[in-house]
């Protein structure tokens, strides 16, 4: 096993929650850290969890790992305002990614979305690419950026827009280039273990056609 840390902000989420099972069950990790708002109903003698709200991070200056994993994400319908969801994807994000740093961490590993792009006029596309841009500034030694299209997977909170994309996704599949066919989490959590493990400097941009392949 090697002496290694690893610190999840997400853990309850679609991908965060299989992450988190993958990352335990890996020797790589001698330790999992792993930020929640509510107790865990999961337990292991490398999990540690650190119950906090994502707007009092500040507060947990004494966060150390070597590799950071960051499954934070939300919607507009659930966030109910373009400031509070610019809060979650844009803000805290950047936040994590600063205090980790700035504690010796390594690697910044961080999901986001097809299409991600500052420069784009869909908000929500647009707020993915600054996010991207502004986590490439913090000075990592890697930084891997996953851009998944449609997620399929255990939602534990059902998506009614999502669950119709899903039915046309299955229908014309043949159709559509892999890039934009929808994808299962677990792939997604796969592959950022995998590219974890790998340990490489760079920066790195995963589109959802190569996370495939897991």
């Amino acid at each position: 096993m090697e002496n290694r840390v690893a610190l999840i902000a997400g853990s309850t989420g679609l991908i965060g929650s299989q992450l988190l099972e993958l990352l335990l069950e890996d020797n790589f990790y001698s330790k999992v850290i792993a930020l929640s708002r509510k107790p865990l109903s999961i337990s292991h003698t490398k999990l540690e969890i650190v119950l906090v709200e994502a707007s009092e991070l500040k507060n947990h200056r004494d966060l150390k790992a070597d590799d950071v994993f960051c499954c934070l994400g939300t919607t507009i319908r659930q966030a109910k305002t373009k400031e509070a969801f610019r809060k979650v994807d844009f803000e805290y994000p950047v936040e994590l990614a600063r205090l980790l740093k700035v504690n010796g961490a390594n690697q910044f590993l961080m999901v986001t979305a097809l299409g991600a792009d500052k420069h784009s006029k869909i908000f929500y596309n647009r707020v993915k690419g600054e996010v991207e841009d502004a986590i490439s500034e913090t000075g990592f030694t890697a930084i891997h950026i996953f851009r998944p299209s449609l997620l399929v997977g255990p939602r534990k909170e059902p998506r009614s827009g999502e669950d119709a994309a899903k039915v046309v996704y299955k229908i014309f599949c043949f159709l559509i280039p892999n890039k934009y066919k929808g994808i299962e989490s677990i792939k997604v959590a796969r592959a950022m273990v995998s590219f974890a493990r790998e340990n490489k400097p760079g920066k790195f941009i995963h589109e959802s056609d190569e996370l495939q392949g897991f």
